[in-house]
């Protein structure tokens, strides 16, 4: 049975990696944005060691372009792997990312001894792909096995990556063709709306309203919800900017067309596919209502609306509650968090009530959104 995601892990995972999306925001050059990465994937998540390739002109290799942790040469053994070669190979080339931890135990292995001698337990490889179109590979090894949150992240991290490399190359590519413009396309971070266009390829994409800069974990639930429109099929979408929130409006693939027929091939009658369309979305319910916002699928019509208020907070938490906000980001109990500050359950108890009556929060997990998308907790 697959292990159930820790919202509020997974919550704090994609907050955390805002910082390293950040590092790469507006970078032009693809070997920095891969180092950025992997300098991020270490430094932030307690990885031994990870390491980026992109795929060559020709597309028949894979370069070693960046290497962070406990090897930080790019010009060994694994410097250039032909596709199809060893796991990183097959990854570029059947486009399946792959995730063991217990590695050591893996029969692909090369160096069986090298992962145990070094404590390699965990292992986690991701294609870089934008539009079905290999850009590269990643891959993270862990001294620890990696939980379910962290490869979700992961995913989602290599996603914003494949984009930024993509945009860089094209950048390149335009900037030797047209060495006269005095402005490049490719200056700023790719906004939203770009990325996805990039994912979406069924649906029709209206932007309505002016963009603006979101944090990761907003990025990941558009995202994932792109994701998912795109392999159900659809006719439209508007992602809408107004003053106080977010939206994505969705018009899905009916019955009726090609793409539904073969998504439903027992015509199923119209409830159970709602039904069948609010599983494909229960990974992003707790998220989004964490998040303050909400997702509607409409009881007539095959139609989602997915929307999340922007948030501009004074910090109105005192030390002691930022302190106990800390310790939920760890995943904490109650009665953890009580033995660790040498206080009573009921204590803590009575802070988180007062922090959620502060923050006007529904949930823990709102509350922790509220207090991270606003540099409370560090």
């Amino acid at each position: 049975m697959a292990e159930v995601l820790n919202p509020t892990k997974l919550l704090f995972d994609l907050h955390r990696g805002t910082e390293i999306a950040e590092t790469f925001s507006g970078c032009l050059e693809p070997e920095v944005i891969a180092l950025r990465v992997t300098n991020g994937i270490v430094e932030r998540f307690d990885c031994a060691f990870a390491r980026i390739w992109l795929l060559e002109p020709d597309r028949t290799y894979l370069k070693l372009v960046a290497s962070s942790g406990m090897y930080t040469r790019t010009d060994g053994r694994f410097a250039k792997v032909p596709i199809g070669a060893y796991k990183v190979g097959k990854i570029a080339q059947n486009r399946v990312s792959f995730l063991s931890n217990n590695l050591a135990d893996e029969t692909w292995v090369g160096d069986r001894q090298w992962a145990i001698a070094n404590n390699i337990l965990g292992f986690a490889g991701y294609p870089l792909e934008i539009k079905g179109r290999v850009v590269g590979v990643l891959a993270a090894f862990s001294h620890h096995k990696m939980p379910p949150e962290f490869l979700e992240f992961l995913r989602m991290l290599c996603t914003i990556a494949a984009i930024a490399i993509d945009s860089a190359f094209k950048h390149q590519q335009e900037k030797q063709s047209w060495q006269a413009l005095d402005r490049h396309p490719w200056q700023e971070r790719t906004a939203l709306s770009d990325r996805l266009a990039d994912i979406l390829h069924s649906h029709r994409l209206t932007l309505v309203g002016t963009e603006r800069s979101l944090d990761l974990t907003l990025e990941y639930v558009f995202l994932r919800t792109a994701e998912i429109l795109n392999k159900i099929g659809g006719a439209y979408c508007r992602l809408i900017y107004a003053d106080t929130a977010i939206s994505l409006e969705a018009i899905v693939a009916t019955p009726t067309t090609q793409n539904a027929i073969h998504n439903h091939p027992h015509n199923y009658p119209h409830n159970h596919l709602q039904t069948w369309l609010r599983s494909l979305f229960h990974e992003l319910f707790v998220i989004i209502s964490s998040l303050g916002g909400t997702i509607d699928i409409h009881s007539t019509e095959l139609q989602i609306a997915i929307t999340i208020p922007f948030v501009k907070e004074a910090n109105p938490l005192s030390e002691r509650e930022l302190e106990m906000m800390q310790l939920l980001t760890q995943g904490l109990r109650d009665r953890d968090i009580a033995q660790q500050l040498i206080i009573s359950e009921s204590t803590v108890k009575f802070h988180i009530n007062n922090i959620l009556a502060k923050l006007k929060a529904r949930t823990r997990f709102q509350a922790l959104h509220l207090a991270m998308v606003n540099g409370w907790l560090q």
